[in-house]
């Protein structure tokens, strides 16, 4: 994981040691070096859980806001705007059940390391109540759980609920007893009120939404005033010849890995096309202050394989 300029907090080593502080709990708000800006931080400065059974690919309110074009990119295809929340759905379907295990075999486990440094500039808080957006399975929302103890609260949320029921029963057998599960749409985050969470946080999920400035209004709403989003991405490679090789890999041994593991080659080819067409680090930096967050930066990691976007609600 490249991040020269970086020393994040230490993660928390087992939630076992009950005896020990937490690192969270008495450390100072990580801030690090942000690269690729021009300042860096110090210079600037209700719920409804899902239960039963529910349709297969089963959107909740609001999946669509209109605030894009007719047309919009699903991997490498255009497709109408409607029809890609509908494909991103089944795609995720899909993979639901072999998700954690295609992570650790696509990244050779580095994912784990990604998240662990997210985590640790979240500077989440006893007590606090956090977002996790595009939760998926949980690994995020579980530390979290950890984090803000009894007195905290944590929504683990997704558009999709074969992804959501995956979270839902990993968190439950873990003993996360403040963790509620919602079927929510990034782009208007419907079920929740302004200003409700101290951190928004949304992991590999963002590359998926299609109105990508509707969901950071809607992130930014929910926040309240001096919370802080953090987004963690696939972004653009920062070496050219690193990143040939990236995408070498990416388009032959992430589709052959689906069809192999989880018998399902298309919807990891879309998972790589779908890393190509995302905003890059500065773009998003940009789409994050023109939704009114401030004090933003981001940190590349592995290369600039991953970036960690950070904004705060001032």
């Amino acid at each position: 994981m490249s991040n020269e300029n970086t020393t994040p907090t230490p993660a928390p080593e087992s939630a076992q040691q009950t005896d020990k502080v937490s690192p969270f709990l008495t450390a100072p708000l990580p801030q690090g070096t942000p690269q690729g800006q021009q300042q860096s931080l110090e210079q600037r400065l209700t719920d409804t859980p899902v239960t039963g059974t529910v349709p297969k690919y089963n959107l909740p309110r609001g999946a669509n806001t209109g605030n894009v074009g007719p047309t919009t990119h699903f991997g490498y295809q255009t497709v109408s705007s409607e029809e890609k929340a509908q494909k991103v759905a089944e795609v995720f379907h899909s993979v639901a059940s072999k998700y954690d295990i295609m992570n650790d075999l696509m990244s050779f486990g580095i994912h784990r390391l990604w998240k662990r440094f997210a985590i640790n500039m979240s500077g989440v808080r006893r007590g606090q109540h956090v977002l996790d957006i595009a939760g998926g399975t949980g690994d995020l929302a579980k530390v979290f759980s950890r984090e803000v103890g009894p007195t905290g609260h944590v929504v683990l949320s997704d558009i999709n609920e074969s992804m959501l029921n995956v979270g839902r029963d990993r968190l439950i057998d873990a003993g996360c007893t403040n963790v509620d599960f919602v079927l929510a749409n990034a782009e208007t985050l419907e079920p929740f009120a302004d200003n409700s969470f101290d951190l928004v946080t949304i992991s590999f999920g963002l590359r998926n939404v299609t109105d990508k400035d509707a969901a950071l209004a809607a992130m930014y709403r929910v926040l309240k005033p001096g919370g802080r989003l953090l987004v963690l991405e696939f972004s653009k490679p920062v070496f050219e010849p690193f990143a040939k090789l990236y995408d070498l890999y990416s388009f032959t041994a992430l589709p052959l890995m689906g069809k192999l593991v989880a018998n399902d080659s298309e919807s990891y080819k879309y998972l790589a096309e779908s890393i190509r067409m995302h905003p890059d680090q500065r773009t998003l930096k940009g789409m994050m202050e023109n939704a009114g967050f401030q004090n933003c930066d981001y940190h590349n990691l592995t290369g600039g394989i991953v970036a960690v976007h950070r904004g705060f609600k001032l």
